[in-house]
Formats: C-alpha cells, structure tokens, sequence
C-alpha cells in the first residue's frame, strides 16, 4: 500500500474520532449530530479516495469513482444542514428557510446514481501526467456542479455565521470554521478542475484528502479550544448579498479560467494542476490572515502611514460625539458618554474621566469604563501630590515615561487590569487657561502604542470634552443665578408694596400737625391709616403664601370703585391737580387687590413726575368688551430709548431712590388678567399711560 492510500485513511481516522468527540459533548444540539454525520461522510469518502488511489484495474476505478462522484454530491447536502443551523440563535427559522434546498441537494445524486449508474464517468491512462484520467460524462458533470455549487453554499452560510459573531464569540469558533474552509475550500478546488477540464486525474483526491488532515487538525484545535461550544447569532437572511465566499471562489474560478486557455495555447498540461493549487493556497492564507484582528489592525495602520490615508472617520466620530453628549445635564453623564465613545474608537478597555474639584483641591473620579474605581480604592487624588507637573502638561503624554514624583503617584492610584494592556496614556482637560482634569486611558487590546494620529485625535476629543464641561458649569451658574434673580423679583414686589404704604402713612403724618383740629381730616386719616394697614397686612398674608408664578384671586370688580380707593390711599400734594373722568363700567372678574396695586402705582409715578405742581388725569370708559384706564401727567416725560429698552424691565428706573420694579410688577398683573399697556411719552411735555382688561362676564 502506497502513502497517498495511507494518508487518506488516517483523515479518515480523524473524521471518525471528530464524530464521535461532536456528539459526546453536545448530545442535545441538532448542530452537533449535523456535524456528526458529516464527518462519518467524510469518513466514507476518504475510504473511497484511499480505494481510488490504490486500484489499477480501469473498469474497478471507473466504479469506485462514480460511487466517489456520488457520496461527494450527497455530502454537501448535510453540510448544508449543519451550516444552516451551527450557532443559529433562530437554527430552525434558517432550517425551514433551507429545508426544500437541503432535500433537493439529497435527492439529486440519489436520483442521478439511479439513472446514470456506469455513464458518469469514464476512465483512460494518460501517460502524459502519469496517472489516470477521469473523463466527466454529461451525468457526471451535472452531479459536479451540483457539489461545486453545494460547497460554496456551505462556506457562506459559515461565513454569515462567523460575521455575525462579535469578539470573544468570534473566538469560539473562529477554528472550527477555518478547518471546514479548509476542507471544502480543498473540494471547491477539486471540483473546479474538473469543470474546467471535464475530468479529471485520480491523484486528484490526494488534494481532498490532505485538506480534510488540515481541515481535521484545526477542528482538533477548536474542539480542545472551545469544546465546540456553538453561539447564539442571527445573521441575515439574504445569503448572497456581501458575500466574501461568493467573492473569493468567482476570483478563483476566473484565474483557473486564464490559466487554462494558456494551457491550451501554450502547453505545460502537467503542472497546472500544481499553479491552480497555489492559487487556491494562496487566497486561503489571504482569507486566513483577514480573519486575524492582529493583522487586520496592521495592514489599516500600514496603509494610514504609508498612503496618508485619515486612520479614523472624524466625522463619524464627531457625529456620534455631539449624538451621545448633547443629551447630557451633568459631568456625570457627559464624561460616561465621553468614555464609552473614546473606549470604542480607541479599543481601550479602561478609559477614566478625572475631574479637578477646586473646593476640596482634588482629582475626583467622574466616570470609567472599567467596571472599578482606582487601584487605592479611592476616588479622588489630593491635587498637591501632583500640582504642579500635571498642569504643565498641555498636550496628551505617556503616563509611563513620566520620571517624576506626580507621574509615579499618578501610576500607584491609577492602575491597569492587564499586564499586556500597553502603556497608560494621559488626555489634559484644558478650557482656555481653565484647567479641568484628566482622561487616563488604560488597558489597550493587544497593547499597541498610540500613533500621533490617535494621540491628536485624543487632544480633539479632550478639548471638547473641556469645552462642553465649562459650558455645563457655566450654564449652572446661570441658572443659579437666574434662581436668585427670580427670587429677588419676587421679594422687590412686596418690598414695593410696602414702600408705596409707607409713603402714604409718611404723608399723612406730614400733614397731621397742620390740620390735626379739622375733624373731616382725622376721620379721613383714620380711614386712610386703617386702609395702608389692611394693605400690610395683605402682602404679608402673600408674601406667607409665596408661589413660583402670581397668583390671582379674581372676584366681581367695579374698576371705578378701585380708581376711588387707590386716589384715596394717595395723599394729594398740594400744588398737583388730580381731575377724574370715571364713566360707568359693569362689573367684571379680576383681582381687586392687583388692579388698586396697578393703579396705585401708576398715581405715585404721575405724582413723581410732575414734582411740586403739576396735573395729573383718570379716566375709565369701556368699549368692544373691553375697559380701559388712563393715567396722564403733564410731567418730565421718559425718553424713547428708555421707553424701548428699560421701562418694563425690573430694576430700571429714572428714580433716584427708587426699586425699578414698579412698571414691571404692573405689566405682569395687567398681563396675568389677559390685558395689555401701552405708553405714550415725550420729555418734558408728559406720560399717558393705558390699560385695556377683558370685560369679563361677573358670574
């Protein structure tokens, strides 16, 4: 017995033990009894192989041959199987999608053996190999194409499968995957020289059987790697679409192609088997090196460097930059979307966000992707221990080449989780001259050093990241200080109040000694004094109920009737003429309470502005469901600018001890009754004030 034969029946060996390994350690697994019974075929056909090898007789050949011819259609139909369910995570959704097919690619050959049976092939001796030939007859090469179809079909379904797996995944069954490549690549090989010659030589399956010894060995590798432990993935439906297998082997068959017209116009028959099998070697060694994220990361590098081609997309990175931060409130939430982003762009496992506490003086931990806190088990680093050294550092650094004490502090708290992570890389945060903090990044896959490329794109992200912290702050403050504005525009209203009510008393107290023996007035001052101290009383009852919003308290209202209180709670000075016009108004909804409030205000703003002598006139009327109020003087007068830019605004006003809150308290209670004021001024000639509120129905 030759080696060839002998060859053949130790992959059988193997194929036999594989078998039996697959069902013993995943019994319950439809994938695994696939994978079974593939192998006991692969088993057959390497007997088969190893017969063929070893039988001289051409009538003997011709039968094992056939018998080869079939087995090797029927296989591809239980590979099928398998692949089509082999870490499926929905294995019988893909199996009834493939059912009709996998039943077709088994009747077919069994159909064809007994049709055909002794005109599939035919045998003669070439002694220009030397070696026997096998001729494909018609029957034959339809059962041909069938399997060379079928072996494609399997490695892309393997191929779905496999890129559809993500890392440690990927790793589990990256080696059983490449042994099938290897086998059936081996068979694609086979079959595509027969279709191309329409036979083909019998020493032919001595390149079958030593891919199923590679494609054995790999499986034993993945079998002691993983135990042949299948995944959950769902790949998509659509086979052929992006398919690398359909790619490579239409390469192949294409190249085969032009060397066999070269055959045919320049000779050299006897060693084109031998450049097609290195074709197909080689584009396994390419399909083998792809598979290595080692290598893949190489070759991207490679090219970066050498054809100044950008290593990252900047504007996907910046794209979903903005999308993960734009959401963000805090520093909490912007530095976890900030590390995620740069752990994923950057495969670092460990990326730590540092932020520099001024209060307290230290380095606080915001954020990290390494599920732990620092090696001290503390949170933050007293910034004295390493101030000034890491705020002389304006650009990204490598933490492990820093010699100084800073460094060697920053490397005991800040420690790594994998001994072959590479060196720790330093990220300043830096707003202008602000400085911020810190990103640490640590614990790189496969330990590879930063290219100056990434490191600038690591300042980029840092200073954005710094940009966007401030900016947060920044808006903090002002909300703070929107805070404090709010509540001082609440307390300037009741301080308002009171100092309208103290003015009152403080006039009628400068006139009690001049008519204190005119009975009329002492009742008027009781009565004014009672009415100021209801007033009082009535912004502490508010001030004791203070809302975030006014709130009004509406009640049936004669406008008139409130112009008379408010007249009569401010004290005439003499030398100003006060006229009213009240014509007749029905009653209507509102807050009594903020309209004596408005018009009490617009009085003693009339009143400064005509000084010592002057004129001042109300007037009411009512028209299209509306009522309307007007204050008018004859007095200074209020600039247009003033007018455009400060009249209605709190804490604005031409007053030399005023609040400037007066015309803003006003617009706010006319506009809370749904009204509206309008103003009319020119300096030195007087001020008309308007105010229209909703007639609205007394209920």
């Amino acid at each position: 017995m030759t080696s060839e034969p002998t060859l053949a029946f130790i992959a059988a060996t193997l194929s036999a033990a594989l078998a039996v390994a697959a069902v013993l350690r995943n019994r319950r697994s439809g994938a695994a009894w696939w994978f079974a019974l593939g192998m006991l075929g692969l088993v057959l056909d390497s007997v088969l192989t190893g017969i063929c090898l070893s039988i001289i007789d051409l009538e003997r050949l011709a039968y094992w041959q056939e018998w080869a011819l079939i087995l090797k259609a029927f296989l591809v139909a239980i590979w099928l199987g398998f692949a089509v369910t082999y870490s499926r995570g929905d294995a019988k959704e893909f199996f009834r999608h493939w059912r009709v097919l996998i039943v077709i690619a088994c009747l077919l050959p069994i159909a064809a053996w007994l049709e055909f049976r002794g005109r599939l092939v035919e045998v003669s001796w070439r002694p220009s190999f030397p070696a026997f030939w096998v001729s494909l007859l018609t029957a034959g090469k339809a059962v041909n194409v069938l399997t060379l179809i079928g072996a494609v079909l399997v490695l892309m379904n393997l191929e779905r499968t496999f890129r559809s797996a993500v890392g440690t995944m990927q790793w589990r069954i990256k080696f059983l995957i490449l042994g099938l490549t290897v086998i059936f690549g081996a068979r694609i090989y086979a079959r595509s020289q027969a279709l191309v010659f329409s036979g083909y030589a019998s020493s032919l399956g001595e390149v079958e059987v030593i891919g199923l010894l590679v494609g054995c060995l790999l499986l034993g590798v993945g079998y002691l790697r993983s135990g042949f432990r299948e995944i959950d993935v769902y790949p998509s439906q659509a086979v052929l679409q992006t398919s690398i297998t359909v790619m490579l082997v239409g390469g192949y068959l294409f190249v085969i192609g032009v060397l066999a017209q070269i055959v045919e116009q320049y000779g050299g028959a006897a060693s084109f088997q031998l450049e097609a099998f290195l074709v197909l070697v080689a584009i396994a060694f390419l399909a083998l090196l792809l598979l290595s994220e080692k290598i893949r990361q190489q070759i991207r590098r490679f090219v970066s460097r050498h054809f100044s081609r950008p290593q990252y997309d900047f504007r996907r990175i910046w794209t979903r930059f903005t999308q993960s931060t734009s959401s963000a409130i805090d520093d909490a939430s912007l530095c976890a979307a900030s590390a995620e982003l740069v752990s994923e762009t950057f495969d670092v496992l460990s990326v730590g966000f540092w932020l520099f506490d001024e209060e307290k003086s230290k380095l606080r931990l915001e954020a990290s992707t390494s599920g732990v806190r620092s090696a001290s088990g503390d949170d933050a680093i007293e910034f004295s221990a390493i101030d000034p050294g890491v705020t002389k550092m304006q650009r990204a650094f490598d933490l492990e080449k820093i010699k100084d004490n800073w460094g060697k502090t920053l490397r005991q708290i800040i420690g790594t989780q994998f001994s072959e992570g590479g060196n720790r890389v330093g990220v300043p945060l830096w707003a202008g001259d602000r400085y911020l903090g810190l990103i640490i990044l640590a614990d790189r896959v496969n330990g590879i050093p930063y290219t100056v490329e990434e490191l600038e794109l690591l300042e980029c992200i840092g200073d954005q990241v710094a940009s966007s912290l401030l900016n947060l702050r920044l808006a903090k403050q002002i909300m703070l200080g929107k805070e404090l504005e709010a509540f001082q525009t609440i307390s300037a209203f009741f301080v308002h109040d009171l100092k309208n009510a103290a003015s009152t008393l403080k006039l009628t107290l400068q006139n009690l000694p001049v008519h204190f023996d005119d009975p009329a007035f002492r009742q008027d001052t009781l009565r004014s004094m009672g009415a100021t101290t209801s007033r009082i009383n009535q912004i502490i009852e508010r001030l004791g109920a203070l809302g975030s919003k006014l709130e009004l308290r509406p009640s049936p209202v004669d406008l008139n009737r409130v112009v008379e209180q408010a007249i009569e709670s401010v004290n005439r000075t003499p030398g100003i003429e006060l006229a009213q016009e009240l014509q007749p108004l029905p009653r209507f909804m509102a807050d009594g309470d903020q309209l004596r409030s408005v018009v009490t205000n617009l009085l003693l703003n009339a009143r400064d502005a005509v000084g010592e002598s002057g004129r001042i006139e109300v007037r009411t009327s009512s028209k299209d469901g509306w009522a309307a109020l007007s204050v008018s003087d004859d007095g200074c007068g209020m600039t247009p600018s003033f007018l455009r830019d400060s009249l209605f605004r709190p804490f604005k006003t031409t007053k030399k001890k005023g609040l400037g809150i007066g015309m803003f308290q006003t617009k706010m209670i006319i506009e809370a009754h749904h009204g509206s004021i309008r103003v009319k001024s020119d300096v030195g000639k007087g001020t008309t004030f308007q105010v229209l509120l909703p007639l609205t129905p007394d209920e």
